[in-house]
């Protein structure tokens, strides 16, 4: 189950990746998390915990990418099923900020998101299942059933609510669908409505559709909260826009931005963090970082494409769009081409969640990658 000596066929190309991200992570973390003008060091108590986040995160990565991800076969409805467990039971607990999104760990002062791991589950158990059924994909009930499967944890984080990391499950499954083989109608009919959303979300953010005047017919189906979300003015994405002009091209140094340091760009190690550390660093330093990131999805794509099985490339294909969307939606929110909804910057925000599934996803990768002589 376990095969250390596969550690040896991983993408070692990763490894310094990863490590200039949590270098990324960290510089924006301590920068933020103390009181602007300060002369407080770099290891701050938020940058410790990040720390220890990467050292779990770290073990992780390797821990999996030694596990024979063909297991994943024998227990993804086990690992779907707890997923399911978890997000519902969080409506049995205290909300924690008046939303039902996280469970607090007693006695060790931090708390556990399970919609961050439902999106790796929902991945794991569609693999197993379109594999199984990549014959009988045509079939009404092949269809239905693949279907349920995104609609569960997706009606269940909707309701928390988390409109954002609901809607991150969206493209997924619409990749693994169609690399799955599932009935081209679905196909065809899930890129046609995601088309549409993008296009009308398009003309709302360039004032084609203005936002006032849509407000009465939006509100027979949204509530204020969330239609205000649409707003492409909200004091946010001002914010995070102007924080990254400010930086210009090479950025106003680190630990020496006054615009977000000052208090002005709301959460700037958490959704902020792009302008946060944009600010900083300039063009220069995002084009990096882009890079960065974009190493990520294209190793899990290349990863896919040299898969031996049809669950392993389905596996990758998942997760590489599983980045690839907290990539493009955390980004598009930044630069005001999408609504703001929390959805965290890969490797770059500061939390535990997000941080432990993407390490777990990419531990998942190189298990893959590993065994692609093994057939």
């Amino acid at each position: 189950m376990f095969e250390t000596k596969r550690l040896r066929w991983i993408d070692w190309k990763l490894i310094p990746i990863l490590l200039l991200l949590a270098g990324v992570s960290l510089v924006v973390i301590s920068s933020y998390s103390q009181d602007f003008g300060s002369e407080g060091g770099f290891l701050t108590p938020t940058v410790k915990q990040q720390l220890v986040w990467y050292g779990v995160g770290f073990c992780l990565f390797f821990g999996l990418a030694s596990f024979d991800y063909r297991k994943f076969r024998e227990w993804s409805l086990l690992i779907y099923v707890g997923t399911l467990v978890t997000l519902l039971g969080l409506f049995f607990v205290d909300p924690i900020q008046n939303v039902h999104r996280w469970y607090r760990l007693p006695g060790v002062g931090i708390s556990l998101q399970p919609s961050e791991y439902a999106k790796l589950a929902m991945v794991i158990t569609l693999s197993w299942f379109l594999e199984r059924n990549r014959e009988t994909g045509r079939r009404l009930g092949t269809v239905m059933l693949a279907l349920l499967i995104v609609l569960l944890p997706f009606v269940l984080i909707l309701k928390e609510p988390d409109l954002g990391t609901s809607l991150v499950l969206i493209p997924i499954a619409l990749v693994m669908f169609y690399f799955g083989g599932l009935h081209p109608f679905v196909v065809k009919g899930m890129t046609f409505l995601i088309g549409l959303a993008l296009i009308f979300v398009a003309l709302k953010f360039t004032g084609v559709i203005p936002h006032e005047g849509l407000r009465p017919y939006a509100q027979k189906f949204l509530k204020e909260y969330q239609y205000d979300r649409l707003d492409p003015n909200t004091h946010h994405q001002r914010a995070a826009q102007t924080a990254i002009a400010i930086g210009g091209l090479f950025g106003t140094g680190v630990g020496k931005s006054e615009f977000t340091g000052g208090g002005w760009l709301p959460m700037p190690y958490t959704d902020s963090v792009f302008p946060a550390f944009g600010e900083e660093v300039g063009l220069v330093g995002l084009l990096i970082l882009l890079g960065l990131l974009y190493s990520l999805v294209f190793l899990a794509f290349r990863t896919a494409a040299l898969a031996r099985d049809a669950f392993g490339r389905l596996l990758a294909a998942g997760i590489g769009v599983y980045l690839a969307m907290h990539i493009l939606i955390n980004i598009g929110m930044m630069i005001g081409f999408l609504p703001i909804t929390g959805v965290p910057l890969i490797l770059i925000t500061y939390g535990g969640s997000s941080l432990l599934s993407t390490m777990a996803a990419l531990g998942i990768l190189q298990s893959i990658y590993a065994r692609r002589f093994s057939f």
